[in-house]
């Protein structure tokens, strides 16, 4: 049986602002002023951001972390949608958004931690306005329609927004379409930032929709937009303009990002079993990193040395990401038991006495230290 495919027309190829060639293309649908934009700015996060992402893995195989998901290739999702980002908004994660996580300020150490096994957070949210990483797919969109709801009702808000990340995968969980649901019904000042890889671990995204993401949102009476996710510019327009429209009262949108993930889904997944070769030279091609520097070069946005700078900038964070991946502390073996309820319980001593022998080393005569 042939495999099915995604119903795409015309009008549903992605929106695009900067091509392949780095050149500009204005489009009425997406207006964005350039005299608001530090786009070198872009640039420099994109590379840094892949510069964690390439250190991160590299400490993954050298045993130093237990896991590592990849964001290679949606740096420019990530970044533009960061970029449109608020003081106040709050933004709620996947695993994989080590990109707005930076455009948040977020210590990129902290990002390891969860990943080494030293912490099951790793920062507050509430100095950050970025939550933490959530692995449960799609559980994060309806945390972030509650938090939606708590900013309608908070008269100190201030016109606060709400931008939820998730992946194509995450479309196919009751969660996130109980999301939909709630967000559109009550008008909510949210929106749901898609970035569509096309692969959900080994499940192309032909198994999950007759139709691209943004069409979907249709179903749910919101607005959905359809931009290329290798496009930086066209990321932070669509989503500084759906995050505009939750903050005056216009309700959810749907952002979908179409873009694509160069590396496995994590360093534990191999992805040559599933994905054909020739996707990978053809998204190379599309480098969000590339078209932008060229863009730069053209038009003469940066002064010569530009490129080399962010290039040392990489390599000294590129150090200090080792270095503060081996210092994380271990954690306290007492943690998971003194938060698991306000007030300790008799069986929870219990178990904490047990899992405190368990950790002892005995003596030489075999008794627990």
């Amino acid at each position: 049986m042939p495999r099915r495919t995604a119903t795409a027309g015309a009008d549903d190829a992605p929106i695009q602002l900067l091509d392949e060639k780095g050149r500009l293309k204005p489009d009425r649908r997406l207006p964005l002023d350039l005299a608001t934009v530090d786009v070198p700015s872009l640039y420099r996060d994109m590379a840094l951001t892949r510069r964690l992402d390439s250190e991160a893995i590299a400490l993954q195989r050298q045993g130093e972390l237990g896991l590592w998901p990849s964001l290679f290739g949606q740096e420019a999702a990530q970044i533009g949608a960061g970029h449109a980002l608020r003081d106040g908004d709050m933004v709620f994660p996947t695993y994989r958004e080590h990109g707005v996580a930076w455009c948040r300020g977020l210590d990129p150490v902290a990002l390891l931690g969860l990943f080494r096994g030293t912490t099951l957070g790793g920062w507050n949210p509430r100095q950050t306005d970025f939550n933490l990483y959530t692995l449960v797919i799609g559980a994060q969109t309806l945390h972030a329609v509650g938090y939606a709801m708590g900013v309608v009702r908070d008269e100190t808000a201030d016109g606060a927004a709400v931008l939820a990340f998730l992946g194509d995968g995450a479309l196919s969980e009751g969660e996130t379409n109980e999301a939909f649901i709630w967000a559109a019904t009550q008008k909510l000042p949210v929106v749901f930032f898609c970035q569509n890889n096309q692969w959900a671990i080994s499940a192309p995204f032909s198994v999950q929709s007759r139709v691209p993401v943004a069409r979907r949102a249709a179903g749910f009476g919101f607005p959905g937009i359809r931009v290329d996710g290798n496009d930086v510019l066209a990321c932070l327009a669509a989503t500084r303009q759906a995050l505009e429209t939750a903050r005056s009262g216009g309700g959810p949108t749907l952002v979908e990002a179409f873009t694509y993930r160069r590396n496995a889904h994590t360093t534990a997944d191999d992805a040559t079993r599933y994905r054909p070769a020739h996707e990978a030279d053809e998204w190379a091609a599309k480098d969000p990193l590339s078209r932008l520097r060229v863009h730069l070069v053209d038009t003469g946005a940066v002064e010569e040395g530009f490129f080399d700078e962010v290039e040392d900038e990489a390599r000294e964070l590129a150090q200090r990401l080792r270095a503060g991946c081996r210092a994380l502390p271990e954690p306290d073996p007492d943690a998971p038991f003194a938060h698991t309820y306000a007030e300790p319980t008799a069986e929870l001593d219990r178990q904490l006495g047990e899992y405190r022998s368990f950790l002892s080393p005995p003596d030489g005569n075999g008794v627990p230290a």
